[in-house]
């Protein structure tokens, strides 16, 4: 009786709904691994909002902690760590749908509905092959990280167990974009080595550009020579890379000339340059840092922050309203400010629905972030630009901080996990969970003129 009840209460529920469900049984699982004793180090007791606050944090491969990860975890702590860091990257569906595979289940209509919504996909078609594609790629990237770091570890660490280990960890949390270290101090270590940071700034760029970008270059560059059809990418990953990539170079460019006579007075032009473009790629979603951020100046805090609230793009292990939808407001107020009602990108029009998503997902994400702001303010005693950048740090679930995380009341972590969490499944999914299910009428209200403006 309780399980037809069970199954049924469930059917009941709209695939976000269910997407948002299984997010939150993770987050449950992931709490019950993360406070199991053999998970921490001998004689470290953590709390349960700090076990919590963890478990949040990885899930949505942000990288904020209460806690130092490897004076708290043990080595297999570590490793269920990682594991959460990996559901949370690749998504919680594409892992359920590639363990659904290994075991010759069919892959039917309403798992195939879910697996698009979270990953935000618009299509049923290719849908399973998507997620299979991921996975590869995805597990491929993190293989080669893994070797290439961990190899390379070997001048670092004592003994070859802990250089892999360093490696193994750290491609996971780079490739996801988690933001967590077992270093202890982040990059830091790494600050003068330009070829950990080099490889580190490839795996955060390949987790948050979009796994279609990274399958769309696969096919590009195994596509056979004498096919008659040229290669054409989608519109998608043209905005996407042209905003990325340009995101980045703002970023590096205006960290430089902020702090060019503050942090950057006395540094050689190659510091200056990893500094600032590490600095910049790492707030696309990365969360892994080369330096103290709170050496640099306060408009540099908020560009920072600016640049974490817009995050990584759609279908990526990143965070924020994402890219597509601050290119897309960006071109809609100025192609409204010409005169011009259609907007157009590489000889095609964009859907106004996809313009009304991106319109709706930045005012939402500033109301977000503004009452979280406010909230945290009047429970903290922290200025505004550390809570500020704090807050966009968890929305766009990038995982720097200016040193207040641990500090934090009970209450406003809990805050920050609620915007890790909106941040990972995104604001349209979060918005559609209270998406009344039946269908509205076909009758309209008459239409009446607004003032605007």
């Amino acid at each position: 009786m309780f399980r037809h009840s069970l199954f049924r209460w469930i059917n009941w529920l709209s695939p976000v709904q269910l997407i948002f469900l299984f997010y939150f049984i993770a987050v449950i699982a992931a709490t019950v691994l993360l406070a199991l004793p053999a998970a921490h180090q001998e004689g470290v007791t953590l709390p349960f909002i700090d076990v919590l606050f963890t478990a949040v944090s990885a899930l949505s491969v942000t990288g904020l902690s209460t806690v130092t990860i490897a004076e708290t975890f043990s080595t297999t702590g570590i490793v269920m760590l990682a594991v959460i860091l990996q559901l949370g990257g690749v998504g919680v569906m594409a892992v359920g749908t590639f363990i659904w595979m290994l075991i010759g289940k069919k892959i039917g209509l309403r798992e195939r509905r879910l697996i698009m919504a979270d990953q935000n996909q618009t299509s049923f078609a290719g849908i399973v092959r998507l997620v299979k594609e991921i996975l590869v790629v995805i597990l491929i990237i993190e293989l080669i990280g893994f070797l290439i770091l961990g190899t390379y570890f070997l001048q670092y660490f004592p003994t070859a167990k802990e250089a892999y280990f360093q490696g193994f960890f750290g491609a996971i949390s780079a490739t996801t974009n988690g933001g967590f270290d077992i270093t202890g101090q982040s990059l830091v270590l790494f600050r003068n080595d330009y070829f950990v940071q080099f490889i580190n700034m490839l795996l955060i760029i390949f987790g948050a550009i979009g796994y279609p970008v990274l399958i769309e270059m696969k096919s590009f560059l195994f596509a056979k020579g004498n096919s008659r059809v040229p290669f054409r990418f989608t519109l998608f990953t043209k905005v996407t890379t042209l905003t990325f990539f340009g995101l980045i170079v703002f970023g590096t460019i205006f960290i430089v000339l902020l702090d060019i006579d503050g942090f950057f007075r006395d540094k050689s032009w190659h510091e200056v340059l990893f500094y600032s473009l590490f600095q910049s790629i790492t707030t696309r979603s990365g969360g892994l840092s080369t330096m103290d951020i709170s050496q640099l100046s306060e408009p540099n805090h908020l560009v920072m922050s600016f640049l974490m609230f817009i995050g990584a793009s759609p279908s990526s292990a990143g965070g924020g309203i994402r890219t597509t939808t601050f290119a897309l407001v960006v071109i809609f107020i100025v192609t409204y400010a010409r005169g011009k009602r259609n907007i157009r990108l590489f000889n095609r029009e964009v859907y106004e629905e996809d313009l009304l998503k991106a319109v709706t997902v930045t005012l939402m994400a500033l109301i977000f972030v503004f009452t979280a702001t406010v909230v945290l303010l009047i429970a903290e005693p922290f200025d505004v630009i550390p809570i500020l950048f704090e807050v966009a740090s968890a929305f766009g679930t990038v995982g720097i901080s200016l040193g207040i995380t641990e500090n934090l009341s009970a209450f406003s972590k809990t805050v920050i996990m609620i915007l890790m969490f909106i941040g990972r499944v995104g604001i349209i999914t979060f918005l559609f969970i209270f998406q009344d299910n039946k269908r509205s009428g076909k009758y309209h209200y008459p239409k009446e003129k607004m003032i605007i403006g």
